[in-house]
């Protein structure tokens, strides 16, 4: 789908994702599902908002993970 978000977990992301990496991904994704690059004056808040909630989300996707091979999640 979106070929720009990259994967933010180990292996293939050898440390903890940032929070700009988080951010960055949530935004592509918020730009493709809306078909917006940067929205309208209009949506702007919208569009921020839904933002955050993706970035949130991942965050909270992340630390659950239990990727074989590898430490247990930390408790959240």
């Amino acid at each position: 789908m979106c070929r720009s978000i990259k994967t933010l977990r180990p292996p293939v992301l050898p440390e903890e994702a940032t929070e700009e990496e988080i951010r960055a991904a949530a935004l592509q994704y918020v730009r493709k599902v809306s078909g917006f690059r940067a929205p309208a004056a209009h949506n702007q808040e919208v569009f921020d908002r839904a933002v955050d909630v993706i970035a949130q989300a991942t965050q909270g996707l992340l630390a659950g993970l239990e990727v074989r091979g590898q430490a247990a999640p930390r408790a959240g």
